[in-house]
């Protein structure tokens, strides 16, 4: 199960917001998996990926629902503070809707 706050719900729903970057010690999804987002339904995961967020383009973010990598850091920033203190690694996780 993923899941979001609800501000980004309706961005999922309407295919606006087809990835998610999430922060984990290891990673715990893999492309092909079957999810469940409360609120939307189910999706399929399409791809799990290592990213290093310092890398990451305005062309990243933009499927995340954000206008600019800076806006996702500052979120991620916010959301993960104590896994981005502890070390735990960034993962692209790339879904489509069922």
């Amino acid at each position: 199960m993923l899941l979001f706050k609800k501000k980004y719900l309706a961005a999922i729903r309407s295919g606006e917001k087809t990835q998610t970057i999430r922060l984990w010690k290891h990673r715990r999804m893999r492309a092909g998996q079957r999810s469940y987002i409360p609120g939307v339904g189910y999706i399929r995961i399409m791809a799990v990926d290592a990213v290093e967020l310092d890398q990451l383009s305005d062309a990243d973010a933009r499927p995340d629902g954000f206008p600019t990598a800076d806006a996702l850091r500052e979120e991620i920033a916010q959301l993960y503070l104590e896994q981005l203190e502890a070390g735990y690694r960034a993962y692209r996780v790339v879904f489509a809707m069922e």
